[in-house]
């Protein structure tokens, strides 16, 4: 249960730490310092799937929704900002999962590959329908490109940097039944 207490709580933490904090601004690449958790929320995901299957992952996305809609709520996020955030929830918790499944590669490219799916479809569905002017209008239109852009570059470097350790792990673990 500790994968899954993990993944929660990365969703939890991407949301009080993105009303808490300032975005980080790269250039003309904005990213909400949450985003840095939202990468993480794929490769926890990942790991819940490998353990309990892919059917009970899907309960745990919709645990996981229902958390992270109460908590952004309690943190005066508006509905328009909830709603975005369920819907690329939804979209990128789902194409994540049926990469995962479908990939026949070591789990560390199966995390890489599912997560950056996931994290473009997330960061893509979130700042349109969020925060450019179709939803809260936060941000002007100009600025939207480079907000999914800034998004999708710190979810892919989480990615990576969660797959070479997950690589790693299973190279020991790998040693280690073969030493036995």
């Amino acid at each position: 249960m500790l994968r899954v207490f993990l993944y929660l709580l990365s969703i939890v933490t991407a949301n009080v730490v993105t009303a808490a904090l300032m975005p980080l601004q790269f250039g003309i690449f904005i990213i909400p310092m949450g985003t840095l958790f939202i990468g993480a929320t794929f490769i926890f995901r990942d790991l819940v799937q490998n353990k309990y299957g892919r059917g009970n992952t899907y309960l745990f996305i919709l645990t996981a929704l229902i958390l992270s809609a109460i908590v952004s709520a309690l943190l005066g996020d508006s509905l328009m900002i909830v709603a975005a955030s369920a819907l690329s929830f939804i979209i990128s918790e789902t194409a994540d999962t049926e990469i995962y499944t479908r990939l026949k590669l070591p789990i560390a490219w199966r995390v890489f590959y599912s997560g950056i799916v996931g994290g473009f479809f997330d960061s893509v569905v979130f700042v349109l329908v969020g925060l450019s002017p179709l939803g809260a209008g936060m941000l002007p239109w100009e600025a939207v490109t480079a907000a999914i852009l800034g998004q999708i570059i710190a979810k892919t470097i989480i990615q990576m940097i969660g797959a070479i350790i997950l690589n790693q792990v299973y190279i020991v673990k790998q040693k280690d039944m073969v030493a036995e």
